[in-house]
């Protein structure tokens, strides 16, 4: 592999080899020094999400399988944001709960092997590298949904998810199958030159639709959703809220807009379905909900619902506010999850009315909540208002005016249900309250940057302009 191949894979290479020192570290760290694997992981992924942000050039390898390209390569960084403020979130629950039983290093590298298959998925250039990406991101998480393997309903959610995740496996690749069968090809650029619009391509592309649709949650293939975030660990439920939503809906958006364009008035009809189902739905049964995890589940439901408005106006515009809207969503949950997990980890309480009067006992907890429901609801001047607002925008712009007035009457519904937690934690009392506690250093840090993007990322415009220069190659 010559150097300019290594350049152009730099976020694959560096996250194997991060794996294999991890594993390196595992054999040679002495059993009572564990507890170090965890420092040693957020140090080398630290180091590999600055390297990420170092210029890259716009190319291919493996003769078109693998490509790359500005849009590309921040989309990556954006993940590995993520995943870094996740891991100092979860890094007092794995020090605690998880290196004890030995079990530390093989959260990391399912963590990060995951990831990997994330990469691949997104800078696939043929139907055959995006599918093993898929099952590579796919398959290490059913393992971490299961990791707490001392609780009933951890296990139960592993099964569900892998049952759930082999099922839509089968019928994406079963669409993929299809569209080689009518176009003669897998690789993107070839499909998108011979592709038509026959009844066999159309029930192609449903078929690989429904696969994705599992992945980003989407009404009605949202079923399992809350059942395993609720038995997962909290970490891994904001994974699979975010990073892995995150992924499935940005190469959903680059097939789409690209590969499948020609299908624009076939896919257009069934987004539009599906976005009222998903936001509907998923605001209904948030109201509902008593347990947090639970409760974020459905929300994250309804935030699907709300990307699809980005992916119906098939253009430059529609990308790059679903890009930006990605972006903020990573943000406003890893804040929600996170204060979610550093309360679950010092008391044991998930459920909604655990958290009355949450503000007179830990008030910055407190603050960082209502910060991040804000922005999920879409309230002025957060994040999450400038995000939804750029959503109804690129929907408005192609004339969806009904899809727009359906997506305000739910960003309506959810504000009821986001400010019944806050009235929690702000106006209602408790006899027993969760009692003041301090977070540790990692937990401190990564609520902070979630704090300082949800405001940062309501204020700075000019990153919006950069993330609508980069999707210039929808235009």
């Amino acid at each position: 592999m010559s150097l300019n191949s290594f350049l152009l894979m730099r976020h694959e290479i560096l996250l194997l080899a991060i794996t294999l020192l991890l594993i390196v570290g595992e054999i040679f760290i002495p059993k009572h020094k564990k507890g170090s694997i965890v420092h040693l992981a957020l140090f080398l992924f630290g180091i590999h999400t600055v390297v990420g942000f170092l210029a890259i050039e716009e190319s291919s390898l493996f003769g078109g399988m693998f490509q790359t390209n500005n849009l590309i390569h921040f989309f990556k960084n954006t993940l590995n944001i993520g995943v870094l403020v996740l891991l100092l979130q979860s890094a007092d629950w794995i020090q605690e709960k998880i290196v004890q039983k030995n079990k530390g290093t093989e959260f990391f590298i399912l963590l990060f092997s995951s990831l990997l298959g994330m990469y691949f998925m997104i800078s696939a250039g043929d139907f055959l590298m995006f599918y093993i990406g898929l099952e590579l991101a796919t398959l290490p998480v059913a393992a971490l949904v299961a990791y707490e393997t001392s609780k009933r309903i951890s296990s139960e959610a592993g099964i569900k998810f892998i049952l759930s995740a082999g099922f839509a496996s089968g019928v994406a690749l079963f669409g993929i199958s299809l569209l080689y069968a009518t176009t003669g090809s897998i690789y993107f650029n070839e499909v998108m030159e011979v592709i038509t619009s026959n009844n066999l391509t159309i029930l192609a592309f449903i078929l690989f639709f429904t696969g994705l649709s599992f992945k980003i949650s989407l009404v009605p293939f949202h079923f399992w959703t809350a059942d395993v975030y609720e038995g997962a660990p909290i970490s891994v439920a904001s994974y699979l809220s975010v990073i892995s939503k995150g992924a499935a809906a940005f190469i959903l958006m680059i097939l789409l807009f690209t590969v499948l364009k020609p299908l624009m008035h076939v896919w257009e009809n069934i987004i539009y379905v599906v976005a009222i189902a998903t936001m509907t739905i998923g605001n209904l049964f948030a109201l509902r909900q008593k347990n947090m995890k639970r409760f974020l589940a459905y929300s994250s439901i309804a935030q699907a619902g709300f990307i699809l408005l980005g992916l119906i106006a098939g253009t430059q515009l529609g990308a790059a506010t679903v890009v930006y809207f990605i972006l903020i969503y990573i943000f406003s949950n890893l804040a929600a999850f996170g204060v979610v997990q550093a309360i679950s980890l010092k008391t044991g309480k998930e459920n909604m009315d655990d958290y009355n009067g949450l503000y007179r006992t830990n008030p910055k907890l407190s603050l960082v909540m209502m910060l991040a429901l804000f922005s999920l609801a879409g309230i002025p001047p957060v994040a999450g208002f400038f995000g939804k607002f750029f959503l109804f925008t690129a929907a408005a712009s192609q004339g969806y005016y009904f899809l727009v007035f359906i997506a305000v009457v739910n960003a309506t519904i959810s504000l009821y249900y986001y400010l019944l937690v806050i009235r929690a934690m702000f106006i209602r009392n408790s006899d027993d309250p969760i009692p003041y506690f301090k977070n540790k250093i990692y937990m401190r840090l990564g609520l902070l940057i979630t704090a300082i993007g949800i405001l940062v990322l309501g204020l700075y415009s000019p990153l919006y302009d950069y993330i609508y220069e980069l999707s210039s190659i929808f235009s």
